[in-house]
């Protein structure tokens, strides 16, 4: 059957197409020069339209196309439109039944995998909208008239919210998942701590994707949380006491995780390992020798020592090194130097040896060589980069002499060594599960370990435990991105939010997060408490008047109650803290800095030193080039790590803190502070 444009009407339409035949499964409209099929199994729509004079067809396809037939006579138009119509229903009456066996084969593949009653992880979710769109990509009608048929559209309907809407389809399983366990297994979310766990770190442990960030505010108890994961993977049978990895950065938090084990789940089994001490056992295994720590590495004072020789042996040996030196240290650090052999010099010299151990430091860490260091550099501080690298390198080269004697390795070379035997495919690794501590003081090489381990376990999980909020740590290379873009680092899977604190009150967690949230990129939650806490529970105070707040506190602070007094340098401590344990002998007052001071906690805190300018706090040392460019990136927002140390030395109050500003020279964190809520007094 065809249909044509009259001559009339096709010289006053002016259009592409005269005229329109029926095919076997479609039409074929065509003019003098074109011609366009349409395949029963691409027309969306035919409409019947009646102009002035004549007819018009019009046929919709896929991506909102239109191919209109214009100038037909109108009754001849509506026999060939009803013709058509006819027969392109019948057709799609029997593809929709082809359809529908399809749809409801899919629908009952996703209730299959709903009626296993386990956890659905992300990956679950991918595999489902990879195969609705494969099959709604097969189906021998057009998508969009699928919901025109009654026997395709609840399973079609089914099957397409796991495209629109899987995200939130994935929660309300597992949220169903999670209810379930906690019925059943009551008794050991309980038990498993002093503490019953509350809701959202049950959320967590029993969580099943294969990467998962808990990120756990200050005292929200993130130790209960790594106990608990590794008694759950214990107890449901999930892993062996073999197949379970604990990482932690220190031998503190490791001796502490493995105290906990034992008293909770009175397993020796499992033994929490810091990342130096996972990579010395790599090495053993994959080498007849076992590496033997220097002693360089292990004693500060003598390194410090080795590389200040090395340093004035080479400025007395050769001109150009101390000529070097004394540019850098002068012109760029500003320090005033003797005039003939500076480097003689004993309080220059023990004030650069610091600087030369953090330096050297940061060249080991990097691993890389001299040429690939100044190819990373960012082309304005390359030149300048280069020559302080030339200036270093005796130094690297004496350092890596002295191990080679020793028969030794160092921290940096420990990591490098068990990445690399492990990618050698020499050690196998035995673990499907990693749970690391501290998660935000990640640096680049133990991330690297991390993801050669889980290169050789198709399946294994990270369970990363850790505070964007709380990561200061940059000047020893931890890099905050990799907490920040988790997922994009490590694999998809989910974040968990620890969001009750048990160390202060509400008040406290509501101005301190209100703080440090104001950074864009910190990671976004709310913390909440408990208990309400003090109206004015951060007090800002003239620096003047710290013997007279500690007079007031001795008036109500109980013996076993702690005090703690925080500084951003070592030389921040008051001289007045000298006489304190005989001016207030019941007050228990500790000084230490605020990076010390991380996962501490008591029940008052005192910050000194709140003064703008050198020394002051936030630190304004922008570093050298070496520090520019072998650190991470700086982020853009003012003071951002300073901003995050300032929350943690907040955030170790149980009751209140109290800042001491310099009032001729004030901090800009106290009128930051002031606008957040901290009260301003002229006396506690």
């Amino acid at each position: 059957m065809e249909l044509k444009s009259t001559s009339v009407g096709q010289h006053l339409a002016q259009h592409p197409y005269n005229r329109v035949k029926m095919l076997n499964a479609g039409v074929e409209v065509s003019g003098s020069k074109h011609a366009y099929t349409i395949p029963f199994n691409q027309l969306i729509a035919v409409r019947c339209k009646r102009g002035i004079v004549w007819g018009e067809l019009e046929f919709e396809l896929p991506g909102q196309k239109v191919v209109r037939l214009h100038g037909t006579e109108w009754q001849e138009t509506q026999r060939f439109y009803h013709h058509l119509n006819g027969v392109w229903q019948q057709w799609g009456e029997e593809m929709s039944q082809l359809a529908a066996d399809m749809l409801k084969q899919q629908a009952e593949k996703i209730n299959d995998r709903l009626r296993q009653e386990r956890w659905l992880t992300q990956n679950d979710l991918t595999e489902i909208q990879d195969e609705v769109t494969v099959v709604v990509s097969s189906v021998p009608l057009p998508v969009e008239r699928l919901m025109e048929f009654a026997n395709c559209q609840p399973c079609y309907a089914f099957c397409s919210k796991w495209l629109t809407s899987g995200n939130q389809l994935i929660d309300k399983t597992n949220q169903h998942w999670v209810q379930t366990m906690l019925k059943q297994h009551r008794e050991f979310f309980d038990r498993i701590e002093s503490q019953p766990l509350n809701e959202a770190q049950c959320r967590a442990v029993i969580s099943g994707e294969r990467n998962v960030l808990v990120l756990a505010g200050a005292g929200s108890g993130k130790t209960s949380v790594l106990v608990a994961r590794t008694g759950w993977l214990l107890y449901r049978k999930e892993a062996t006491a073999e197949e379970v990895l604990l990482l932690a950065f220190g031998r503190n938090a490791a001796d502490e995780m493995n105290n906990r084990i034992q008293q909770r789940l009175g397993r020796t089994d499992i033994q929490a390992k810091t990342f130096h001490a996972l990579a010395l056992l790599i090495i053993s295994q994959c080498s007849k020798k076992v590496p033997v720590i220097s002693k360089l590495e292990t004693d500060t004072k003598t390194r410090q020592n080795f590389l200040i020789q090395q340093w004035q042996s080479e400025c007395a040996e050769k001109k150009s090194q101390a000529s070097g030196w004394k540019n850098w240290l002068s012109q760029e650090l500003g320090w005033q130097l003797p005039e003939d052999a500076f480097w003689k010099d004993g309080a220059l010299s023990e004030r650069l040896a610091v600087r030369l151990d953090y330096w050297l430091g940061l060249i080991r860490n990097h691993g890389g060589s001299q040429a690939e260091m100044v190819e990373s550099a960012p082309d304005e501080l390359k030149a300048d980069f280069q020559k302080k690298i030339r200036l270093l390198s005796p130094l690297l080269k004496a350092w890596k002499k002295a191990l080679k004697e020793e028969g030794a390795i160092d921290f940096p070379g420990l990591l490098h060594q068990a990445v690399n035997w492990i990618e050698k495919g020499k050690f196998v690794n035995p673990w499907r599960h990693i749970l690391v501590d501290e998660f935000q003081d990640i640096s680049p090489q133990r991330a690297a370990l991390i993801n050669a381990l889980r290169a050789q376990q198709a399946e294994s999980s990270l369970f990363a435990v850790g505070d964007d909020w709380q990561s200061i740590y940059r000047f020893s290379g931890s890099e905050q991105l990799l907490t920040a873009n988790f997922n994009h680092i490590f694999g998809v899977g989910e974040q968990c939010n620890l969001d009750l604190t048990y160390r202060f009150g509400q008040s406290i967690s509501d101005l301190t997060s209100r703080y440090i949230q104001q950074n864009p990129s910190q990671i976004k939650r709310d913390i909440s408490s408990l208990a309400r806490g003090e109206k004015h529970p951060i007090t800002i105070l003239p620096d003047n008047q710290l013997e007279a707040l500690f007079d007031k506190l001795s008036s109500y602070v109980k013996q076993n109650e702690r005090i703690l007094v925080l500084g951003r340098y070592h030389y921040s401590k008051p001289a007045i803290l000298a006489k304190a344990s005989t001016r207030w002998p019941k007050l228990n007052i500790e000084f230490m800095t605020m990076h010390a001071s991380k996962g501490q906690q008591a029940e008052y805190v005192i910050i000194t030193g709140l003064h703008s300018g050198r020394d002051g706090f936030p630190s304004v040392e922008s570093g050298s080039v070496i520090e520019q460019v072998l650190l991470p990136q700086t982020e853009r927002f003012p003071y951002a790590e300073e901003r995050r140390l300032l929350y943690v030395a907040l955030t170790r109050a149980k009751y209140q803190v109290w800042l001491l500003q310099d009032v001729e020279s004030p901090s800009i964190f106290v009128k930051q502070l002031a606008d957040t809520g901290a009260v301003i007094k002229r006396k506690p």
